[in-house]
């Protein structure tokens, strides 16, 4: 049954075609009989009309325009060729309804038009023979036909816009669905990005450090053991720390079953941990000053990491581009709005080319992450060599609209 149904909803014009043919058959026999049937019309014209309203019932929904057009032609010459009406001019309802449900409303209201008149002019043109029939009950009869033409009008013409609106569903749902789509991929392009901005803070600080302690040692090895022996450890805690870091991270990278780890959960670092990221530092030679000026409260999550992410990218720039014998200072402030960052050195300070058009090389990240993270808590930065020479990055971020 389902497969039956299948092929027709294929092939609607062959169901039609059987729907004409019945039509044709039943018409046929009514224009055959003649007297016995009540039809008094010219026999060749009757076939001629039956013919033509099986034309209009197997190709309307192909060309419903044209089918229209035939039909209303066809009225004519029924009315010019005194044809009286036939089984066969059910087509009109059928031609009504179909032009209706389409989405042209010229032709809708075409055949609304000839749907209201043709009833009374059936009625003028071939009036009833019978006896004793009264005005009243002639009237009755072609408000029944008028009524019924309507009636397959408004059927259509509810089916068009029920169609419309399934339609508009599905349109909306696929905008929806596109929509979703795009979101996806933003936030994991967001994503993306805020893991590398993680990384790339956490590498190139750490790496930094390690890098340094081991060309120390390197050059002490044999002069001080105790030195190298301290830089070793520098060494390794900081390789611990990196790791950790890079584990919380890449904690979304889990097992097979999706289970939590609890690294996944291992606090982002904040305001508390720039002293120790300042001993850090202090640890591989370079000195640097550091103060807290206001009164330190609890800090939005995002703020705290921001303000750590930028002291420590700077810190990380002063070792790389500093220069010989640099000094670095590490000022916060706590404002009744806002938390400002400075970290400056006095060194030579990076070249333009180094914190502009991300880096000599087109791979600089370090001050577009931190314009990115400034961004997202809605602070300003700003970064540039410092007058008599170093480097200068001040940073305002904003509170209250973060609490």
């Amino acid at each position: 049954m389902n497969r039956l149904y299948d092929f027709l909803r294929r092939h609607p014009t062959w169901v039609d075609g059987s729907w004409a043919f019945v039509l044709l058959v039943s018409s046929f026999l009514t224009v055959a009989l003649r007297g016995e049937s009540g039809y008094d019309g010219p026999e060749f014209g009757g076939m001629a009309a039956a013919l033509t309203h099986a034309v209009v019932v197997t190709f309307r929904r192909a060309a419903p325009r044209r089918m229209l057009g035939l039909a209303i032609a066809c009225g004519l010459f029924q009315l010019a060729a005194d044809v009286t009406p036939l089984p066969s001019n059910f087509a009109f309802l059928v031609i009504t309804f179909t032009v209706a449900s389409g989405t042209e409303r010229g032709p809708s209201r075409l055949a609304l038009g000839a749907s209201l008149v043709a009833p009374t002019i059936a009625t003028l043109r071939w009036p009833s023979r019978s006896d004793g029939e009264t005005t009243a009950e002639t009237v009755i009869y072609v408000l029944f036909l008028t009524i019924a033409f309507c009636l397959a009008w408004v059927l259509g013409d509810s089916l068009r816009t029920r169609r419309a609106y399934y339609a508009e569903l599905e349109e909306r749902a696929a905008r929806l669905e596109q929509e979703r789509e795009t979101q996806a991929r933003m936030a994991v392009a967001a994503e993306r990005a805020r893991i590398a901005r993680e990384l790339h803070d956490v590498v190139a600080h750490n790496v930094s450090v390690m890098v340094v302690q081991a060309d120390g040692a390197a050059y002490v090895l044999d002069s001080a053991p105790e030195q190298t022996r301290s830089a070793l450890h520098t060494i390794s805690g900081t390789g611990r720390q990196a790791l950790t870091e890079m584990r919380r991270l890449l904690g979304v990278l889990r097992s097979e079953d999706g289970a939590a780890t609890g690294l996944d959960y291992v606090p982002q670092p904040g305001v508390e941990q720039l002293a120790d990221l300042v001993d850090q530092v202090r640890d591989t030679g370079l000195p640097v000053d550091f103060r807290i000026d206001g009164t330190p409260r609890p800090l939005p999550s995002g703020v705290e990491l921001t303000a750590y992410r930028i002291v420590q990218e700077a810190l990380t720039n002063t070792r790389k581009h500093g220069g010989p014998d640099v000094g670095a200072t590490v000022r916060l402030e706590y404002g009744a709005d806002a938390l400002t960052v400075l970290a400056e050195d006095d060194g030579r300070g990076a070249q333009h080319e180094l914190y502009q058009d991300r880096g000599a090389d087109g791979l600089g990240q370090g001050l577009i992450g931190m314009r990115e993270r400034v961004g997202m808590v809605g602070g300003v930065l700003k970064a540039g060599p410092r007058p008599g020479g170093g480097f200068r990055i001040s940073a305002t971020l904003p509170l209250a609209a973060n609490d």
